[in-house]
């Protein structure tokens, strides 16, 4: 198996790339580590022509599932402190993408909503978000691809 990694440190050489060693690719944390980032890496590039990074995204997808949250509630979901979401949602809100208004069901309450350019940008970067995991786990095929997903939900779970 050739594992081709990143180094992990400036000797000058910044950038480039090298084969790993045979003996970390049976070691899980290594495997994983290592495939997340590179797929961070091509979601990141997919998502490049849309304005928003791998986060922003999931910020949208949350904020599209779940009707009427707060800054804070949405915080809490996401795993953010929150100052860093009131940072989120400022420029969220700059670019057109959301927009914050008083609750229905509670007025003291100001829940974070996606705009009409929000809803259609969270559509086509999911789009392409699919495409660029489709395009990762293609060498698995399909079955192993759908079992992989499966495993791995069960894996973050917090169910038995």
């Amino acid at each position: 198996m050739q594992v081709i990694v990143s180094r992990g440190y400036s000797d000058g050489m910044a950038g480039q790339q090298r084969q790993g060693p045979d003996v970390l690719t049976a070691r899980l944390g290594y495997l994983l580590k290592h495939a997340q980032a590179r797929l961070t890496r091509e979601v990141a590039e997919a998502l490049r022509p849309f304005g928003i990074d791998g986060h922003t995204l999931a910020v949208l997808v949350v904020i599209a599932a779940e009707d009427s949250l707060s800054q804070a509630e949405l915080a809490g979901l996401i795993g953010v402190d929150r100052t860093t979401m009131v940072a989120l949602v400022d420029r969220l809100e700059e670019a057109g993408l959301v927009e914050r208004r008083r609750s229905a069901q509670d007025r003291r309450k100001n829940v974070v909503a996606l705009t009409a350019s929000g809803r259609d940008r969270l559509r086509r970067a999911e789009r392409a978000r699919a495409r660029a995991e489709r395009a990762f786990l293609a060498p698995l095929g399909e079955g192993e691809a759908q079992a992989l997903t499966a495993a791995l939900r069960r894996l973050v779970s917090d169910e038995p």
